[in-house]
């Protein structure tokens, strides 16, 4: 995805439902270090512009915390959770690092170009998927692991991530966590150990 910033074209501000939330991020840091608040509030403003970070939300953080734009775009564009452009409705984080790419990451890429007809740093015409490729999602035992939105989706391949991609697409409810039936990050089969109760 770019990293560069992204007009939204008219100004930003907050809901009044996130006004609310505004003060309460701002009042659980001490007076002289409100400045601190950015990180959540930038998330904030992410999350009501829809997955991204229009450069009118940055700016109008920067003016609630009376500091200069310049700061807050320099923690914008710095932290890669802030999505400078906009999105499709689903952001597919592809870890492709060693623990991933070992037990089939890239089939999980070809899986977003195949199935829902998006490749790497780009967003489906239907403005459903954005797929970007990610390090380390600290999921490991459970590789291939894929973040979409804010969740984690573990114990991958093919045919079970075209599966989710095709219900998401669909609109239908999907399971959250290890797809291929583990609990949690549980060993594969079952417990090995501490088999009976303690």
């Amino acid at each position: 995805m770019k990293r560069t910033l992204t007009s939204q074209g008219k100004p930003f501000t907050f809901s009044s439902q996130n006004q609310k939330k505004v003060s309460e991020i701002i009042a659980q840091y001490p007076v002289t270090r409100q400045a601190s608040a950015i990180l959540p509030l930038l998330d904030l403003a992410q999350r009501q512009a829809e997955g991204w970070l229009p450069q009118e939300a940055i700016e109008h953080v920067a003016e609630l915390l009376k500091i200069s734009p310049i700061r807050a775009y320099e923690i914008a564009t710095f932290y890669t959770m802030f999505n400078l452009s906009p999105r499709g409705k689903y952001l597919l984080q592809v870890c492709t690092t060693t623990s991933c790419q070992l037990v089939g990451s890239g089939e999980i890429l070809k899986a977003c170009n195949k199935t829902a007809d998006v490749i790497q740093g780009e967003t489906s015409k239907d403005g459903l998927f954005t797929v970007v490729e990610v390090e380390c999602l600290g999921a490991c035992v459970n590789a291939p692991v894929v973040q979409i939105n804010d969740d984690y989706f573990e114990d991958l391949n093919e045919e079970n991530f075209t599966k989710l991609l095709d219900d998401l697409a669909a609109g239908k409810e999907v399971k959250v966590g290890p797809q291929n039936g583990r609990l949690n990050s549980m060993p594969e089969g079952g417990k090995t150990t501490l088999k009976e109760g303690v």
